[in-house]
């Protein structure tokens, strides 16, 4: 028996302010029944002598030492950029009054 039907989906979608309909509807809820489905069938698993891990294989962290390194000074900022009155740099405005 399907768990999620497309009335539920339709239920959610319209308080997530989503349009869903038709074809797209009945697809997303047979693929969600699918995934809710497999999370059933790990559930039955028995993992009481299973150890809690966070990662089956041992890690260790290969980023850089954060160190500081000089940045641009503000004239080549000012510079670099295609539309600048020094000390600043324009930009369109992105703002509707």
């Amino acid at each position: 028996m399907a768990v999620v039907t497309p009335e539920v989906v339709k239920q959610v979608a319209m308080l997530a302010r989503l349009r869903l309909e038709g074809k797209a509807l009945t697809q997303l809820a047979a693929q969600l029944d699918e995934i809710l489905q497999y999370v059933q069938q790990l559930q039955a698993v028995d993992t009481q002598r299973v150890e809690p891990t966070s990662h089956v294989l041992p890690l260790t962290n290969v980023l850089r030492k954060d160190e500081p390194t000089p940045s641009l000074s503000q004239d080549a900022v000012v510079a670099l950029a295609p539309a600048a009155q020094p000390p600043f740099v324009k930009v369109p405005k992105v703002i509707e009054v």
